[in-house]
């Protein structure tokens, strides 16, 4: 199984100059934790591939349906879609 989610590459509706560098570096830190978290829970057997693809799925599926304002809703769509796109592309699990 293999999980590269911070490879994914994929666009956002909004200008990179309007995240921060922090932001950006705080997104990247989460994902490569989650990546790793997901990475061992199956190596050890704890959590099999279509599980973890469902866990994708849920995430992109809260922010798919997340309210807020405009500016909030487009986010979370962008979040979404980026979910979306990672688990496409076959990233989402390392494969054997």
């Amino acid at each position: 199984m293999h999980l590269n989610l911070a490879s994914a590459r994929f666009k956002m509706p909004w200008k990179e100059s309007q995240m921060s560098t922090s932001s950006e570096h705080t997104g990247q830190a989460a994902l490569s934790i989650c990546e790793a978290l997901l990475l061992a829970m199956n190596d050890r057997g704890l959590l099999p591939e279509h599980e973890i693809v469902g866990v994708l799925r849920d995430a992109a599926a809260a922010h798919e349906n997340a309210t807020g304002t405009e500016g909030e809703v487009l986010d979370h769509r962008a979040v979404a879609a980026l979910i979306n796109a990672i688990i496409a592309g076959g990233n989402s699990v390392r494969r054997a």
